[in-house]
């Protein structure tokens, strides 16, 4: 038994000549948990005693009966480890992977980054000390969120970085790279879109909005109410948003005929110093409904679009 036992889990070692203490690891699926066993001096598993790691009580919790059930009935340690093993393998395969706790310098590492960036930027850390959320406001007072998923190698690996934006996130990363210097690409990237939501929120302070209803910064898109059971739907590029918007008119054909001619007629007024609102009044020639003085109600819009 001795020799199958050591040749099958050469992680779990004897801690006295009695061998009535095993210590050490057992291996599941390449992972290893630690465990000690406890045998009463007759070395009967009917009194065994087992102490696990938490990782290994997390895995076993709901199994903890077959388990009090193998020791009161396997023959041996080595059928009981077997059969532990397959309790565990049943375990990792029903439950989400478990992460392997990282290395001490990985959150002194982070405690030390997050020193210098500031706790009041941070809004939120799992767990696991591996997802945050900071706040980060632009020189307009907006407020944004940068999520960052660190990975277990940090900083040697690149973390994940997502944010509420209408473009692509890019954020460069080296292994001497700081959640600092990330946070500074962030507002310099937020910078670069202050013209864009500027535009965006005037039209959506100043216009009766129909979709999207609740937008986030990500939206690129406004469908504004004209009146009539008419309204206008514009795409503004971020890049470019005081440049001619992507437009479709939408309402009955009778209706939208004449803004259609107006729009193809005036295009050459639009000014790429104003805004898109004050544009659109100007090449359309009418003053859109406010907010505050029209209230919603069910449409029903023909899609046409603009210059056809």
């Amino acid at each position: 038994m001795e020799s199958s036992l050591v040749k099958d889990n050469p992680l779990l070692l004897p801690l006295n000549k009695e061998k009535t203490v095993y210590d050490g690891f057992i291996t599941v699926q390449e992972r290893d948990f630690r465990m000690r066993i406890l045998l009463p001096a007759d070395r009967q598993l009917k009194g065994a005693k087992l102490h696990c790691s938490w990782q290994l009580k997390h895995l076993l919790r709901g199994y903890e009966h077959i388990v009090k059930q193998r020791l009161q009935q396997s023959a041996d340690l080595v059928s009981f480890i077997l059969e532990l093993k397959t309790v565990l393998e049943v375990g990792l395969k029903s439950r989400p992977v478990c992460r392997a706790i990282s290395p001490p310098q990985y959150y002194s590492q982070l405690m030390s980054e997050m020193e210098a960036l500031g706790w009041d930027k941070l809004l939120f850390i799992d767990t696991e000390f591996r997802t945050l959320r900071l706040k980060v406001e632009d020189s307009s007072g907006r407020q944004h969120i940068l999520t960052i998923k660190l990975k277990s190698k940090h900083p040697a690996e690149a973390p994940e970085c997502s944010a509420d934006l209408p473009v692509p996130l890019a954020l460069t990363w080296t292994p001497q790279s700081t959640l600092q210097q990330l946070h500074s690409q962030f507002v310099l990237v937020l910078e670069s879109l202050t013209e864009f939501w500027d535009v965006l929120d005037e039209i959506d302070s100043q216009t009766w909005i129909l979709e999207p209803e609740k937008p986030s910064r990500a939206d690129t898109m406004r469908r504004i109410a004209i009146g009539n059971n008419m309204s206008i739907k514009v795409e503004v590029d971020p890049r470019h948003p005081k440049m001619l918007p992507e437009c479709f008119l939408l309402g009955a054909e009778n209706m939208v005929t004449p803004l259609r001619n107006k729009l193809n007629a005036n295009m050459h007024l639009w000014n790429p110093n104003s805004s898109v609102l004050h544009n659109l009044r100007d090449v359309l020639e009418i003053t859109f409904p406010s907010p505050a003085t029209h209230e919603k109600s069910g449409i029903v819009f023909i899609r046409c679009r603009c210059g056809d």
